[in-house]
């Protein structure tokens, strides 16, 4: 039996065999490698590559006081700082109760926002939401790129501040649901967080239940087309069907600012174990890694440049998490806020 051809040999080493068989009158090749340590120049120097996101705290302890017996003021699930830091950021929490003055330092501190899920949507918190917000749509109309992130209850604010209509939310059954994500329109998602998606995964999402629902609140997309400032500022991406069959709008995108917001709840998937219906699938997993490195992607264009030493002084690193253990299913850890 024959013995099988040798491998084909590696092309530096043709290339110095060549070399050598060449005729003595020919130029000698000259095969130039990288020097030991040298790095390329980044691809974009305008690209900020240490940005800093600010998550506005939730009224609470995450957990309806079963944890600290209603002394903290407010509290961040740490699974959206786990979010951020996936994307290749860090957090500065934007306390919702502090006075504005230090809000607004904080503010001038980070390079995007994110909104979270919660359930209020009232009193302090929701000024506070406003004023954040109206602060992302200013430095935007500035031509400054201030990227903002909703989730669940943030995307009910915004729709509620956008339609200036407290009452623009519809019930709807998706309480601790995993759901699949429709797409009514293919070409509305060009230049969207689902265009990094390949087409497997985009299929998948509309016939596996790849995300996370938590709500009881939502807009049908027939109400959401209906209302003139909401369907002129933005367009929607995909809608989701509650337990009952009823469809919702699950996430859109703002046509003229870099804001993005889900219903579903993207960090779950690869933080959070409370829940036994949550995802936690490959495919699942890359929904969730995806949507991270597209936020971060936006906000690494921000212009700002914070001194690095305020920027320390004011990092969630700061306080620590608390370990929720039974006493919440819906977050594993908590920053808590007094």
């Amino acid at each position: 039996m024959a013995s099988p051809p040798p491998p084909p040999l590696p092309l530096l080493l043709l290339l110095l065999l060549a070399s050598l068989l060449a005729p003595s009158s020919a130029a000698p090749t000259v095969i130039r490698l990288p020097r030991a340590g040298a790095c390329a120049a980044p691809a974009d120097p305008a690209l900020y590559d240490r940005p800093v996101i600010g998550i506005v705290t939730h009224p609470g302890d995450g957990a309806a006081g079963r944890i600290d017996n209603g002394t903290s003021t407010s509290y961040i699930g740490a699974s959206y700082v786990k979010f951020v830091e996936a994307g290749g950021a860090r957090v500065i929490p934007l306390i919702y109760n502090e006075p504005e003055e230090r809000i607004l330092e904080k503010l001038s501190l980070v390079n995007g926002v994110l909104f979270t899920g919660g359930s209020e949507k009232s009193g302090l918190y929701f000024e506070t939401i406003k004023k954040v917000f109206q602060y992302v749509l200013d430095k935007n109309d500035a031509g400054i790129p201030f990227p903002l992130f909703a989730q669940c209850l943030g995307f009910e604010l915004i729709s509620m501040i956008v339609s200036k209509d407290n009452n623009i939310l519809e019930s709807f059954h998706a309480s601790n649901q995993a759901s699949t994500l429709q797409f009514p329109n293919y070409s509305s998602l060009e230049g969207s967080v689902f265009e990094r998606f390949q087409p497997d995964l985009i299929k998948k999402l509309s016939t596996s239940c790849l995300v996370m629902q938590n709500h009881k609140w939502g807009i049908s997309p027939k109400r959401y087309r209906e209302n003139g400032a909401l369907s002129s500022f933005f367009k929607i991406l995909t809608t989701s069907p509650d337990e009952n069959g009823e469809v919702y709008v699950s996430t859109v995108e703002a046509l003229k600012y870099p804001i993005t917001c889900t219903q579903w709840h993207p960090e779950k998937a690869i933080f959070e174990w409370g829940k036994p219906m949550i995802p936690h699938s490959e495919d699942a997993v890359q929904v969730t890694q995806n949507f991270a490195n597209y936020f971060i992607s936006q906000v690494r264009k921000s212009p700002n440049r914070p001194p690095a030493d305020k920027v320390q002084d004011n990092l969630i690193y700061n306080y620590g998490p608390t370990f929720s253990g039974k006493t919440s299913k819906s977050f594993e850890q908590m920053y808590l806020f007094s």
